[in-house]
Protein backbone atom coordinates (compact mmCIF):
# COMPACT_ATOMS: atom_id res chain seq x y z
CA UNK A 1 0.00 0.00 0.00
CA UNK A 2 1.57 3.13 -0.92
CA UNK A 3 2.64 5.79 1.97
CA UNK A 4 -0.18 8.39 0.58
CA UNK A 5 -2.82 6.08 1.56
CA UNK A 6 -1.15 5.35 5.21
CA UNK A 7 -1.38 8.58 5.78
CA UNK A 8 -4.83 9.59 4.45
CA UNK A 9 -5.99 6.75 6.67
CA UNK A 10 -4.36 7.64 9.46
CA UNK A 11 -5.57 10.88 9.45
CA UNK A 12 -9.20 9.97 8.88
CA UNK A 13 -8.59 7.77 12.21
CA UNK A 14 -7.13 11.07 14.21
CA UNK A 15 -9.52 13.59 12.65
CA UNK A 16 -12.17 11.01 13.80
CA UNK A 17 -10.79 10.40 17.22
CA UNK A 18 -10.84 14.10 17.60
CA UNK A 19 -14.22 14.80 16.84
CA UNK A 20 -15.09 11.85 18.81
CA UNK A 21 -13.60 13.38 22.29
CA UNK A 22 -14.98 17.31 21.17
CA UNK A 23 -18.85 15.40 21.21
CA UNK A 24 -18.22 13.94 24.31
CA UNK A 25 -16.65 17.00 25.97
CA UNK A 26 -20.06 18.75 24.39
CA UNK A 27 -21.77 16.13 26.03
CA UNK A 28 -21.87 17.17 30.45
CA UNK A 29 -22.08 13.59 32.36
CA UNK A 30 -25.63 12.08 33.18
CA UNK A 31 -26.85 12.63 36.88
CA UNK A 32 -26.55 10.01 39.25
CA UNK A 33 -30.07 9.85 40.53
CA UNK A 34 -29.81 6.80 42.96
CA UNK A 35 -26.78 8.83 44.45
CA UNK A 36 -28.44 12.04 44.31
CA UNK A 37 -31.79 10.76 45.92
CA UNK A 38 -30.12 9.57 48.70
CA UNK A 39 -28.14 12.54 49.56
CA UNK A 40 -31.32 14.68 48.84
CA UNK A 41 -33.23 12.66 51.46
CA UNK A 42 -30.08 13.24 53.90
CA UNK A 43 -29.88 17.10 53.15
CA UNK A 44 -33.99 17.31 53.27
CA UNK A 45 -34.28 15.71 56.67
CA UNK A 46 -31.76 17.69 57.75
CA UNK A 47 -33.50 21.22 56.92
CA UNK A 48 -36.46 19.87 58.41
CA UNK A 49 -34.79 18.69 61.68
CA UNK A 50 -34.36 22.46 62.24
CA UNK A 51 -36.73 24.32 64.07
CA UNK A 52 -37.08 27.20 62.35
CA UNK A 53 -40.47 28.37 63.87
CA UNK A 54 -41.66 31.90 62.55
CA UNK A 55 -42.30 33.84 65.35
CA UNK A 56 -39.60 33.65 66.90
CA UNK A 57 -38.05 32.89 63.25
CA UNK A 58 -34.64 31.68 63.82
CA UNK A 59 -33.09 30.58 60.05
CA UNK A 60 -29.59 30.65 61.05
CA UNK A 61 -29.02 26.84 61.84
CA UNK A 62 -30.55 26.17 58.17
CA UNK A 63 -28.82 29.06 56.71
CA UNK A 64 -25.36 28.13 58.07
CA UNK A 65 -25.95 24.34 57.14
CA UNK A 66 -26.78 25.35 53.82
CA UNK A 67 -23.69 27.28 53.62
CA UNK A 68 -21.21 24.64 54.24
CA UNK A 69 -22.76 22.52 51.93
CA UNK A 70 -22.67 24.82 49.35
CA UNK A 71 -19.00 25.85 50.16
CA UNK A 72 -17.67 22.55 50.53
CA UNK A 73 -19.02 21.93 46.58
CA UNK A 74 -16.93 25.01 46.00
CA UNK A 75 -19.82 27.22 45.01
CA UNK A 76 -19.51 31.16 46.26
CA UNK A 77 -21.99 31.91 48.99
CA UNK A 78 -23.21 35.27 50.45
CA UNK A 79 -25.21 35.55 53.34
CA UNK A 80 -27.25 38.76 54.09
CA UNK A 81 -28.75 39.43 56.80
CA UNK A 82 -31.17 42.51 58.90
CA UNK A 83 -31.36 40.80 61.84
CA UNK A 84 -28.34 38.24 63.31
CA UNK A 85 -30.34 35.17 63.40
CA UNK A 86 -32.21 35.71 60.42
CA UNK A 87 -30.14 35.31 57.70
CA UNK A 88 -30.89 35.17 53.80
CA UNK A 89 -28.61 32.69 51.97
CA UNK A 90 -27.40 33.55 48.43
CA UNK A 91 -24.90 31.24 46.06
CA UNK A 92 -24.45 31.57 42.26
CA UNK A 93 -23.28 29.21 39.84
CA UNK A 94 -21.81 31.76 37.00
CA UNK A 95 -22.73 31.50 32.98
CA UNK A 96 -21.24 33.01 29.65
CA UNK A 97 -23.99 36.08 30.93
CA UNK A 98 -25.38 35.79 27.08
CA UNK A 99 -28.98 35.32 28.99
CA UNK A 100 -30.01 37.08 32.20
CA UNK A 101 -29.85 34.79 35.48
CA UNK A 102 -32.47 32.41 36.53
CA UNK A 103 -33.18 32.23 40.56
CA UNK A 104 -34.13 29.70 42.57
CA UNK A 105 -35.81 30.89 45.79
CA UNK A 106 -37.25 28.83 48.88
CA UNK A 107 -38.04 29.72 52.49
CA UNK A 108 -36.08 28.38 55.27
CA UNK A 109 -38.58 29.28 58.08
CA UNK A 110 -41.87 27.57 58.93
CA UNK A 111 -45.28 28.04 61.03
CA UNK A 112 -45.38 26.87 64.54
CA UNK A 113 -46.37 23.89 65.93
CA UNK A 114 -48.10 22.33 69.12
CA UNK A 115 -45.92 19.17 69.65
CA UNK A 116 -49.03 17.26 71.16
CA UNK A 117 -51.25 17.21 67.99
CA UNK A 118 -48.41 15.25 66.41
CA UNK A 119 -47.82 11.68 65.70
CA UNK A 120 -44.43 12.18 65.10
CA UNK A 121 -42.16 14.56 66.59
CA UNK A 122 -42.45 17.96 64.04
CA UNK A 123 -38.66 18.45 63.80
CA UNK A 124 -37.90 14.83 64.03
CA UNK A 125 -38.45 14.67 59.59
CA UNK A 126 -39.73 10.68 60.49
CA UNK A 127 -39.79 7.96 57.66
CA UNK A 128 -42.97 6.08 57.81
CA UNK A 129 -44.70 4.26 55.00
CA UNK A 130 -42.84 5.84 52.05
CA UNK A 131 -43.44 9.63 53.76
CA UNK A 132 -41.17 11.99 55.52
CA UNK A 133 -43.29 13.54 58.32
CA UNK A 134 -42.53 17.10 59.78
CA UNK A 135 -42.94 20.85 60.26
CA UNK A 136 -41.96 22.60 56.42
CA UNK A 137 -41.54 18.82 54.60
CA UNK A 138 -44.46 20.84 51.88
CA UNK A 139 -43.96 24.00 53.07
CA UNK A 140 -40.82 25.09 52.19
CA UNK A 141 -37.98 22.80 52.71
CA UNK A 142 -38.95 20.62 49.64
CA UNK A 143 -38.43 23.49 47.61
CA UNK A 144 -35.23 24.67 49.19
CA UNK A 145 -33.55 21.01 49.53
CA UNK A 146 -34.60 20.75 45.58
CA UNK A 147 -32.96 24.21 44.71
CA UNK A 148 -29.92 22.96 46.88
CA UNK A 149 -29.56 19.65 44.70
CA UNK A 150 -29.94 21.19 41.67
CA UNK A 151 -27.11 23.78 42.27
CA UNK A 152 -24.46 20.35 43.76
CA UNK A 153 -25.47 18.57 40.59
CA UNK A 154 -24.99 21.45 38.41
CA UNK A 155 -21.38 22.08 39.66
CA UNK A 156 -20.49 18.20 40.50
CA UNK A 157 -21.30 18.04 36.13
CA UNK A 158 -19.43 20.91 35.19
CA UNK A 159 -22.79 21.79 33.11
CA UNK A 160 -22.13 24.47 31.35
CA UNK A 161 -24.32 27.80 31.32
CA UNK A 162 -25.60 30.50 29.34
CA UNK A 163 -26.96 32.38 32.25
CA UNK A 164 -26.44 32.46 36.07
CA UNK A 165 -27.85 29.88 37.91
CA UNK A 166 -28.54 31.82 41.82
CA UNK A 167 -29.64 30.39 44.82
CA UNK A 168 -32.09 31.92 47.38
CA UNK A 169 -33.36 31.02 50.81
CA UNK A 170 -35.06 33.21 52.40
CA UNK A 171 -36.06 34.25 55.83
CA UNK A 172 -39.13 35.62 57.16
CA UNK A 173 -41.53 34.40 54.35
CA UNK A 174 -44.11 32.97 57.13
CA UNK A 175 -43.55 35.91 59.43
CA UNK A 176 -42.49 39.61 58.64
CA UNK A 177 -40.95 39.76 55.11
CA UNK A 178 -39.09 42.75 56.47
CA UNK A 179 -36.12 40.38 57.35
CA UNK A 180 -36.22 38.29 53.70
CA UNK A 181 -37.99 39.07 50.71
CA UNK A 182 -38.40 43.16 51.27
CA UNK A 183 -34.51 43.51 52.51
CA UNK A 184 -33.44 41.45 49.62
CA UNK A 185 -35.21 43.67 47.26
CA UNK A 186 -34.73 46.70 49.18
CA UNK A 187 -30.82 46.74 49.96
CA UNK A 188 -29.55 43.97 48.21
CA UNK A 189 -31.70 43.60 44.54
CA UNK A 190 -28.44 42.82 42.37
CA UNK A 191 -27.75 39.86 44.12
CA UNK A 192 -30.36 38.16 43.05
CA UNK A 193 -31.87 40.36 40.21
CA UNK A 194 -32.89 37.64 37.31
CA UNK A 195 -35.06 37.33 34.63
CA UNK A 196 -37.12 34.31 35.10
CA UNK A 197 -37.64 32.80 38.98
CA UNK A 198 -38.65 29.29 40.69
CA UNK A 199 -40.51 29.41 43.94
CA UNK A 200 -43.28 28.04 45.62
CA UNK A 201 -47.34 27.77 45.48
CA UNK A 202 -47.68 25.46 42.47
CA UNK A 203 -47.73 21.68 42.29
CA UNK A 204 -49.11 18.52 40.87
CA UNK A 205 -52.61 17.18 42.28
CA UNK A 206 -52.93 13.43 42.83
CA UNK A 207 -56.53 11.89 42.96
CA UNK A 208 -56.56 8.54 44.18
CA UNK A 209 -52.67 8.01 43.45
CA UNK A 210 -53.05 9.34 39.45
CA UNK A 211 -51.43 12.81 38.60
CA UNK A 212 -55.10 14.72 37.21
CA UNK A 213 -53.36 18.24 36.66
CA UNK A 214 -50.23 20.56 37.22
CA UNK A 215 -50.42 23.87 38.45
CA UNK A 216 -48.03 26.67 37.71
CA UNK A 217 -48.45 29.91 39.64
CA UNK A 218 -48.22 33.20 37.38
CA UNK A 219 -50.33 35.66 39.82
CA UNK A 220 -51.30 36.13 42.48
CA UNK A 221 -54.32 38.45 45.05
CA UNK A 222 -52.86 41.58 46.75
CA UNK A 223 -53.57 41.36 50.45
CA UNK A 224 -55.48 44.00 52.44
CA UNK A 225 -56.72 44.90 55.49
CA UNK A 226 -60.30 46.44 56.15
CA UNK A 227 -61.43 47.43 59.38
CA UNK A 228 -65.31 48.18 60.38
CA UNK A 229 -65.57 50.40 63.35
CA UNK A 230 -69.59 50.60 64.57
CA UNK A 231 -70.08 53.49 67.20
CA UNK A 232 -72.88 54.02 69.55
CA UNK A 233 -74.23 55.09 73.34
CA UNK A 234 -72.90 52.68 76.14
CA UNK A 235 -75.30 51.74 78.41
CA UNK A 236 -76.68 48.94 80.73
CA UNK A 237 -77.24 45.51 79.30
CA UNK A 238 -80.93 45.54 80.78
CA UNK A 239 -82.21 48.39 78.75
CA UNK A 240 -81.53 46.91 75.09
CA UNK A 241 -80.41 49.87 72.68
CA UNK A 242 -81.08 50.50 68.98
CA UNK A 243 -77.91 51.73 68.42
CA UNK A 244 -76.10 49.30 70.16
CA UNK A 245 -72.66 49.23 67.84
CA UNK A 246 -72.39 45.01 68.35
CA UNK A 247 -76.15 45.11 66.92
CA UNK A 248 -75.12 47.32 64.03
CA UNK A 249 -71.66 45.59 63.72
CA UNK A 250 -73.41 41.97 63.41
CA UNK A 251 -75.74 43.68 60.41
CA UNK A 252 -72.86 45.24 58.63
CA UNK A 253 -71.10 41.50 58.44
CA UNK A 254 -74.13 40.12 57.59
CA UNK A 255 -74.60 42.13 54.69
CA UNK A 256 -71.36 41.14 53.49
CA UNK A 257 -71.49 38.03 53.70
CA UNK A 258 -71.98 37.35 49.84
CA UNK A 259 -70.33 40.63 48.82
CA UNK A 260 -67.56 41.02 46.15
CA UNK A 261 -66.34 42.81 43.35
CA UNK A 262 -67.11 43.05 39.98
CA UNK A 263 -66.23 39.89 38.27
CA UNK A 264 -63.27 40.15 36.11
CA UNK A 265 -60.79 37.43 34.40
CA UNK A 266 -56.94 38.09 33.52
CA UNK A 267 -55.15 36.12 31.04
CA UNK A 268 -54.34 33.39 33.83
CA UNK A 269 -57.84 33.01 34.96
CA UNK A 270 -58.81 32.71 31.73
CA UNK A 271 -56.21 30.38 30.56
CA UNK A 272 -56.94 28.53 33.81
CA UNK A 273 -61.12 27.79 33.30
CA UNK A 274 -60.18 26.82 29.64
CA UNK A 275 -57.68 24.34 30.37
CA UNK A 276 -59.50 22.94 33.60
CA UNK A 277 -62.71 22.56 31.03
CA UNK A 278 -60.60 20.61 28.62
CA UNK A 279 -60.28 17.67 31.36
CA UNK A 280 -63.16 18.35 33.16
CA UNK A 281 -66.74 16.22 33.28
CA UNK A 282 -69.04 17.12 30.74
CA UNK A 283 -71.09 19.30 33.53
CA UNK A 284 -67.91 20.64 35.32
CA UNK A 285 -66.50 21.54 31.89
CA UNK A 286 -69.76 23.40 31.10
CA UNK A 287 -69.48 25.43 34.64
CA UNK A 288 -65.86 26.60 33.56
CA UNK A 289 -67.10 27.64 30.15
CA UNK A 290 -69.58 29.32 31.60
CA UNK A 291 -67.50 31.18 33.69
CA UNK A 292 -65.83 32.34 29.87
CA UNK A 293 -69.17 33.59 28.59
CA UNK A 294 -70.09 37.04 30.21
CA UNK A 295 -73.93 36.49 30.04
CA UNK A 296 -73.24 33.46 32.24
CA UNK A 297 -70.22 33.97 34.52
CA UNK A 298 -72.80 35.46 37.33
CA UNK A 299 -74.30 32.14 37.80
CA UNK A 300 -71.14 30.42 37.12
CA UNK A 301 -70.00 32.33 40.11
CA UNK A 302 -73.27 32.13 42.36
CA UNK A 303 -72.77 28.04 41.70
CA UNK A 304 -69.02 28.61 43.03
CA UNK A 305 -69.81 30.32 46.14
CA UNK A 306 -71.97 27.52 47.74
CA UNK A 307 -70.13 24.93 46.10
CA UNK A 308 -66.59 25.56 45.30
CA UNK A 309 -65.46 28.76 47.16
CA UNK A 310 -61.87 28.81 45.79
CA UNK A 311 -62.80 29.11 42.20
CA UNK A 312 -65.73 31.82 43.15
CA UNK A 313 -62.36 33.73 44.83
CA UNK A 314 -60.79 33.48 41.61
CA UNK A 315 -63.24 35.86 39.89
CA UNK A 316 -62.89 38.89 41.78
CA UNK A 317 -62.09 40.72 45.51
CA UNK A 318 -63.35 38.86 48.57
CA UNK A 319 -64.01 40.00 52.18
CA UNK A 320 -63.51 37.70 54.96
CA UNK A 321 -64.55 38.76 58.65
CA UNK A 322 -61.79 37.39 60.51
CA UNK A 323 -61.49 39.16 63.69
CA UNK A 324 -64.09 40.83 66.01
CA UNK A 325 -63.56 42.86 69.62
CA UNK A 326 -66.85 44.38 71.39
CA UNK A 327 -67.65 44.86 74.77
CA UNK A 328 -65.87 43.87 77.80
CA UNK A 329 -68.28 42.74 80.64
CA UNK A 330 -71.62 41.10 80.22
CA UNK A 331 -74.10 43.95 81.53
CA UNK A 332 -72.31 46.63 79.76
CA UNK A 333 -73.40 48.39 75.94
CA UNK A 334 -69.87 48.93 74.97
CA UNK A 335 -69.91 52.42 72.90
CA UNK A 336 -67.89 50.74 70.22
CA UNK A 337 -67.37 47.65 68.12
CA UNK A 338 -64.37 46.71 65.86
CA UNK A 339 -64.64 43.87 63.12
CA UNK A 340 -61.36 42.88 60.58
CA UNK A 341 -61.90 41.57 57.09
CA UNK A 342 -59.32 40.20 55.15
CA UNK A 343 -59.66 41.90 51.60
CA UNK A 344 -57.89 40.21 48.44
CA UNK A 345 -57.94 42.47 45.50
CA UNK A 346 -57.01 40.94 42.18
CA UNK A 347 -53.87 42.77 40.66
CA UNK A 348 -55.50 45.06 38.92
CA UNK A 349 -58.16 46.41 40.53
CA UNK A 350 -57.95 50.01 42.54
CA UNK A 351 -57.83 49.50 45.99
CA UNK A 352 -60.07 52.83 47.21
CA UNK A 353 -62.47 51.90 44.41
CA UNK A 354 -63.29 48.50 46.11
CA UNK A 355 -63.63 50.14 49.64
CA UNK A 356 -65.90 52.03 48.46
CA UNK A 357 -68.03 48.98 47.70
CA UNK A 358 -67.81 48.10 50.88
CA UNK A 359 -69.13 50.83 52.14
CA UNK A 360 -72.36 50.96 49.50
CA UNK A 361 -72.48 47.04 50.96
CA UNK A 362 -72.58 48.11 54.77
CA UNK A 363 -74.79 51.03 54.15
CA UNK A 364 -74.62 52.43 58.10
CA UNK A 365 -73.93 55.46 58.78
CA UNK A 366 -72.64 54.72 61.84
CA UNK A 367 -70.24 52.09 60.90
CA UNK A 368 -66.96 53.08 59.67
CA UNK A 369 -65.17 51.88 56.80
CA UNK A 370 -61.32 52.13 56.25
CA UNK A 371 -58.49 50.23 55.52
CA UNK A 372 -56.41 48.99 58.48
CA UNK A 373 -52.31 48.53 58.41
CA UNK A 374 -51.48 45.02 57.16
CA UNK A 375 -47.95 43.53 55.15
CA UNK A 376 -49.18 44.36 51.75
CA UNK A 377 -47.98 43.36 48.44
CA UNK A 378 -47.51 44.83 45.66
CA UNK A 379 -48.89 43.75 42.23
CA UNK A 380 -47.05 42.77 39.53
CA UNK A 381 -47.72 40.37 36.71
CA UNK A 382 -45.91 36.98 35.04
CA UNK A 383 -46.32 36.16 31.00
CA UNK A 384 -48.17 32.82 29.99
CA UNK A 385 -45.64 33.58 26.53
CA UNK A 386 -42.33 32.91 27.37
CA UNK A 387 -39.63 30.38 27.31
CA UNK A 388 -39.57 30.08 31.24
CA UNK A 389 -43.71 29.00 31.04
CA UNK A 390 -43.18 26.58 27.90
CA UNK A 391 -40.36 24.98 29.44
CA UNK A 392 -42.30 24.36 32.48
CA UNK A 393 -45.50 23.14 30.59
CA UNK A 394 -42.94 20.45 28.72
CA UNK A 395 -41.03 19.24 31.68
CA UNK A 396 -44.48 18.65 33.18
CA UNK A 397 -45.49 16.43 29.94
CA UNK A 398 -42.32 14.65 30.34
CA UNK A 399 -42.37 14.15 34.37
CA UNK A 400 -45.76 13.96 35.06
CA UNK A 401 -47.74 13.09 31.43
CA UNK A 402 -50.58 15.76 32.56
CA UNK A 403 -51.30 19.27 31.39
CA UNK A 404 -50.74 21.92 33.19
CA UNK A 405 -52.74 24.81 34.72
CA UNK A 406 -51.67 28.40 34.91
CA UNK A 407 -53.36 29.95 38.24
CA UNK A 408 -53.46 32.75 40.66
CA UNK A 409 -53.31 32.22 43.85
CA UNK A 410 -55.52 33.91 46.58
CA UNK A 411 -53.11 33.62 49.40
CA UNK A 412 -49.78 35.84 49.18
CA UNK A 413 -46.27 34.87 48.58
CA UNK A 414 -42.99 36.68 48.47
CA UNK A 415 -43.28 35.97 44.55
CA UNK A 416 -44.74 39.69 44.44
CA UNK A 417 -42.39 41.54 45.26
CA UNK A 418 -39.98 40.06 42.58
CA UNK A 419 -42.81 40.91 40.11
CA UNK A 420 -42.92 44.39 41.11
CA UNK A 421 -39.20 44.47 40.13
CA UNK A 422 -39.74 43.20 36.49
CA UNK A 423 -38.77 38.95 37.47
CA UNK A 424 -40.84 36.79 35.82
CA UNK A 425 -41.89 34.11 38.64
CA UNK A 426 -43.40 30.56 38.45
CA UNK A 427 -44.78 29.00 41.29
CA UNK A 428 -44.01 25.19 41.26
CA UNK A 429 -43.93 22.55 43.88
CA UNK A 430 -43.99 18.50 44.28
CA UNK A 431 -47.04 16.01 43.43
CA UNK A 432 -49.16 15.96 46.75
CA UNK A 433 -52.48 13.84 47.45
CA UNK A 434 -55.71 15.78 47.33
CA UNK A 435 -56.99 13.77 49.52
CA UNK A 436 -54.24 14.43 52.30
CA UNK A 437 -55.38 18.24 53.53
CA UNK A 438 -59.00 16.95 54.18
CA UNK A 439 -57.52 14.87 56.56
CA UNK A 440 -54.68 17.06 57.89
CA UNK A 441 -51.43 15.75 56.36
CA UNK A 442 -51.45 18.87 54.51
CA UNK A 443 -49.05 22.33 53.93
CA UNK A 444 -49.23 23.86 57.68
CA UNK A 445 -51.03 20.73 59.48
CA UNK A 446 -50.50 18.65 62.33
CA UNK A 447 -49.29 15.74 60.99
CA UNK A 448 -47.56 17.70 57.17
CA UNK A 449 -46.03 15.25 55.18
CA UNK A 450 -44.20 14.36 51.77
CA UNK A 451 -44.01 11.41 49.93
CA UNK A 452 -40.51 10.39 49.21
CA UNK A 453 -40.94 9.22 45.58
CA UNK A 454 -42.45 12.92 45.02
CA UNK A 455 -40.20 14.19 46.42
CA UNK A 456 -37.41 12.54 44.08
CA UNK A 457 -39.39 13.16 41.38
CA UNK A 458 -39.43 16.50 42.32
CA UNK A 459 -35.78 17.23 42.01
CA UNK A 460 -35.58 15.62 38.60
CA UNK A 461 -38.43 18.42 37.53
CA UNK A 462 -36.46 20.87 38.79
CA UNK A 463 -33.30 19.58 37.11
CA UNK A 464 -35.13 19.00 33.67
CA UNK A 465 -36.69 22.70 34.01
CA UNK A 466 -32.97 24.48 35.09
CA UNK A 467 -30.99 22.73 32.82
CA UNK A 468 -33.47 23.97 30.05
CA UNK A 469 -33.63 26.98 30.72
CA UNK A 470 -29.71 27.67 31.54
CA UNK A 471 -27.84 24.81 30.20
CA UNK A 472 -25.62 26.31 26.89
CA UNK A 473 -26.17 24.28 23.91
Amino acid sequence: MRASVWVGLIGGCLAAAFLTTAVARQQPARPDWAGIEEETLRHYQALVRFDTSDPPGNEKPAADYLRQVLEKEGIPVQTFALEPRRPNVVARLKGNGSKRPLLLMGHTDVVNVDPAKWTHPPFSAARDGGYVYGRGTQDDKDSVTASLMVMLTLKRLQVPLDRDVIFLAESGEEGSTRVGIQFMVNQHFAAIDAEYCLAETGGVTREGGEVRYATVQTLEKIPLAVELTARGISGHGSVPLVDNPIIHLGAALGRLSDWHSTIRLNDTTRAYFTRLAAISSTAEAQRYRDVLDPQKVAAADRYFHEHDAAKAALLHATASATMVRGGYRLNVIPSEAKAQLDLRILPDDKPEAVLESIRLAVDDPSVAVAFAPRDSRPPGTTGLATDAFETLEAAVRRQYSTTTLPIMSTGATDMAYLRAKGVQCYGIGPAIDAEDAPKGFGSHSDQERILESELHRFVRFNWDVVTELAERR
